[in-house]
């Protein structure tokens, strides 16, 4: 929200310490946010593309090149507790008609990384990735990070309490190129 007005870093208050730290103060294991600041890294290009959303209030929705190769990355972050949200970007995009500034074939697969708390439960210290908890291997090792990877032509479904990092390839946008 802040590059509208051209801020080009954003940092966190507290890596450790604090209600909201991205580790643990005592054992330093990653916090469920760690793994939203993790992905936003390897996901999130630097180049911000302005996107609007006329939906519910509970639905926000954020847009950067994608970091590597072509495309576009989206993050969509759910505050509802009980809805969630259905998006059809390929069907939304094209509604006003016209000349839009930039091509969306659909015909790759996009890659999805949704991120959950345990039990429904947002106060978890478990995240799941794409329904399966992050948890640090027996030699304390982050987990993969893998996508899912879904139809492109497909809505994206948004889960109540959750975030979405959303790329799809074959969105090809001007500022990206």
């Amino acid at each position: 929200m802040t590059s509208v007005y051209n801020h080009k870093v954003h940092c966190r208050q507290a890596l450790i310490g604090g209600n909201y730290a991205l580790l643990t103060t005592t054992t330093f294991v990653p916090n469920p946010d760690y793994y939203g600041a993790l992905l936003w890294h390897r996901v999130m290009g630097s180049k911000v593309i302005s996107v609007t959303h006329k939906g519910s209030p509970y639905l926000r929705v954020y847009s950067h090149c994608a970091k590597k190769e072509p495309g576009v990355s989206f993050v969509f972050i759910n505050l509802s507790k009980n809805t969630s949200f259905e998006i059809d970007l390929f069907h939304d995009l094209n509604l006003n008609g016209g000349s839009p500034n930039f091509e969306f074939k659909g015909h790759k697969k996009r890659e999805e990384y949704h991120l959950t708390p345990k039990d429904g439960n947002i106060l978890s210290s478990i995240v799941l990735l794409n329904e399966t908890p992050l948890e640090l291997s027996d030699s304390l090792e982050i987990p993969a990070l893998k996508p899912k990877l879904v139809d492109g032509l497909k809505p994206i479904s948004i889960a109540a309490h959750s975030i979405a990092f959303v790329t799809i390839r074959d969105f090809n946008a001007p500022a990206c190129s």
